[in-house]
């Protein structure tokens, strides 16, 4: 995913304190640690640009099976604020450890309910205990449906104290630095829990800061009606008399979103978190991502909530993008151009440079000189690629998504031949199944 997109057969990585600084067939100088790739696809690590951690501890209730997006989060609000710090920190453990099992690197995470005193730091310390770069969000709900929001009101937090604890972890945790592990994010949920004032609110907070912005938007028809009816605006009218358009802001799903909103997307510079397997699952629609592709929109990819996925496969989450949009395709009825077709390798740079452009990094998506240190392996003599190997790079796409053989991010092996390297998961994962029994009662 270099400017060339170079594909480099028998080629190698050499990476210092966490930066790529040799890319090709011959590398001078000697290394601590060799890893030896042979027979193995090699791939930028994947960036995630949507996600829920602590969905993990609801996956799959019987109840919520079968039901769109609003129905489902009326199942679901009651129940995630029962978590508590432990159970922050083994969502974040199981979520992240998933993700890196699937090539991914670099990892956004959308929590917007803090209650029993959890704190987006547990979620910080534990994303260190695995190694992940995380973008980390001080979310936030303040629209209860006293007010006329969707979320009870036991579920929201009163305005100031959130902006106040916004500016503490920007102040304590962010990292505008290339080659940063730890940013943060600021994140009002969505246009239907949270107050036009916290909105705007927010907005000015990050940018004094400098940090990026982030909210759920265009996701079902329920939001747009939800908006016309408040406001007498589609939810990019909205978005825009907010001030929350820009190269600093990114909404998920953007699904509902019709041609001469997405030009818009493209003048301002906003960005697109596209979720493939939840918008199905929810039955929310499918993403024109090909239209923004097509438009110089920026778009990533998000595995979105573990509990409307129900998993954290970020390589099964490109392949299925790249399928979607073929979908999509098959829809307008007409024969089509071949040009029109998303191609594995289009698909592979949304996963990677796409999602980096989203979260405004310029440090990660690639392998290259001066890039991070961040990558994936797949072993191409495994049952899932036999037969596949006529384009090895395709067929990770293709064929059916399989495990990270390595993943390394900053030059640190988190997936080491198959396995996590950095946390025994076996302990977090029992508690962590006791925790989601006991918040779901």
């Amino acid at each position: 995913m270099d400017g060339q997109r170079r594909e480099i057969p028998g080629g190698g990585l050499f990476v210092r304190d966490g930066i790529i600084e040799q890319v090709g067939l011959e590398l001078a100088g000697s290394a601590d640690q060799v890893l030896d790739l042979s027979g193995q696809v090699v791939l930028p690590g994947l960036i995630n640009t949507h996600h829920h951690f602590d969905q993990t501890l609801t996956r799959a209730l019987p109840e919520a099976q079968e039901l769109n997006l609003f129905e489902w989060l009326k199942v679901h609000y009651r129940i995630w604020a029962r978590r508590h710090p432990e159970a922050s920190r083994t969502c974040t453990l199981v979520a992240l450890a998933e993700l890196a099992l699937s090539g991914c690197t670099t990892a956004f995470d959308h929590t917007y309910i803090f209650k029993n005193g959890s704190r987006v730091d547990d979620q910080i310390e534990a994303a260190r205990e695995i190694g992940m770069r995380f973008q980390a969000s001080r979310g936030s709900m303040s629209l209860g449906q006293s007010l006329g929001g969707l979320p009870p009101d036991e579920c929201v937090e009163d305005e100031e104290a959130i902006l106040t604890d916004c500016e503490r972890v920007i102040e304590r945790y962010h990292d505008a630095a290339p080659g940063s592990m730890t940013q943060i994010v600021l994140a009002p949920c969505s246009p239907f829990s949270v107050t036009s004032r916290l909105m705007t609110e927010s907005a000015a907070l990050a940018r004094r800061h400098g940090v990026h912005l982030h909210t759920h938007l265009g996701e079902t028809l329920d939001e747009e009606r939800y908006t016309l009816e408040r406001w007498g605006m589609r939810p990019v009218d909205y978005m825009e008399s907010l001030d929350w358009v820009g190269p600093d802001v990114w909404f998920a799903h953007a699904i509902h979103i019709n041609d001469s909103e997405i030009a818009r997307f493209a003048g301002w510079g906003c960005g697109v978190a596209h979720c493939p397997c939840s918008n199905m699952r929810l039955a929310s629609g499918i993403a024109p991502v090909r239209n923004y592709y097509d438009a110089g929109v920026k778009v990533g990819i998000g595995v979105d909530g573990s509990a409307s996925n129900d998993g954290c496969h970020l390589l099964g989450e490109v392949r299925q993008a790249m399928l979607l949009a073929r979908l999509r395709l098959g829809l307008l009825e007409r024969p089509l151009e071949r040009s029109e077709w998303m191609t594995a390798r289009q698909a592979l740079e949304i996963g990677t440079l796409g999602g980096a452009a989203v979260l405004g990094r310029a440090d990660v998506g690639a392998l290259a000189v001066g890039m991070c240190g961040d990558f994936f392996s797949l072993r191409l003599d495994s049952l899932e690629y036999a037969g596949g190997l006529h384009d090895p790079v395709a067929a990770t796409l293709f064929c059916a998504p399989s495990r990270a053989w390595y993943t390394v991010v900053h030059g640190r092996v988190v997936v080491d031949q198959g396995r996590l390297a950095t946390v025994d998961m076996a302990p977090v994962v029992r508690d962590h199944n006791r925790f989601a029994r006991q918040m779901v009662g």
